[in-house]
């Protein structure tokens, strides 16, 4: 019942979050401090309740429970840390207004639906630091994949001669940060695929065909999009498709084999 409670909490402020930062969207002043602090509070005490929920329905006594809804609760938590931290120094608070109340979705989700995947005891350091560096990885390119889908209708708009939304940065800015956080998060991946490799003992028996499939085909499109930017100077529109083709990839790859063998098969 206490970490209902906790979870609920974290649900209540993540929403009050996001609306503090759409309020200026519409033109409504606060009173008090700048509604960008006022969410930074809300938000970092958002995350500790999120936190501790986690903690409680994660670490259980038999073992690491990272069943779908408690792994896309973890996942969002890792979004939403990441975020919380890129927005005191990058101008992306619009992303906040579609993120934390998605996180607060997962809470939500994995408080009414809890189910139970425990991981084996003993597990390697190399293993543990592997799902800690994916998903991390993956928070950073769900963050840089609703940035793509942002700056691609504020080109769109541009390029209808439409006036475009005056909560995003501009767009050179849009894609700095873009660029930034798929830079670093391919780092990330590729350290995690790396350590993933060197731990597979039977890739049939592990469930993880589809899974090295997907991961292999996400890392080769934010390679050569990396590359195209570096060395072809890509960017804008095509730059959007290949974030949005990647991200989908290494989607299906993170959560649809856990919804095959946890939902549809009950394998694991």
């Amino acid at each position: 019942m206490q970490n209902l409670s906790i979870a609920l909490a974290a649900i209540v402020l993540y929403l009050t979050a996001s609306i503090r930062i759409a309020t200026p969207f519409s033109g409504k002043p606060i009173v008090g401090l700048d509604a960008k602090y006022q969410a930074i509070a809300l938000l970092t005490t958002a995350a500790a309740a999120h936190g501790i929920v986690l903690y409680v329905t994660i670490f259980a006594n038999s073992g690491i429970n990272l069943a779908i809804f408690n792994t896309a609760s973890l996942v969002g938590w890792c979004i939403g840390a990441s975020l919380l931290s890129i927005m005191i120094w990058r101008p992306i608070d619009a992303l906040a207004v579609v993120i934390f109340p998605t996180i607060a979705v997962t809470i939500g989700l994995a408080i009414l639906f809890p189910s139970s995947h425990i991981l084996p005891p003993g597990m390697a350091p190399g293993v543990q630091l592997h799902i800690m560096l994916s998903i991390i990885a993956y928070g950073l390119f769900t963050i840089a994949t609703v940035q793509a889908i942002y700056l691609g209708i504020a080109d769109y708009k541009l390029r209808s001669h439409r006036p475009s939304m005056d909560f995003l940065p501009p767009l050179p800015t849009m894609e700095k940060v873009l660029f930034q956080l798929t830079g670093f998060a391919f780092v990330l991946l590729t350290v995690s695929l790396v350590l993933g490799v060197l731990y597979i003992a039977d890739i049939h028996a592990q469930h993880l065909t589809h899974k090295i499939i997907f991961s292999l085909l996400a890392w080769g499109v934010f390679a050569a999009l990396i590359f195209g930017h570096w060395h072809f100077g890509w960017r804008g529109r095509r730059a959007i498709k290949f974030v949005i083709l990647g991200f989908t990839s290494l989607a299906l790859g993170f959560f649809g084999s856990k919804v095959v063998l946890e939902l549809i098969l009950h394998l694991v």
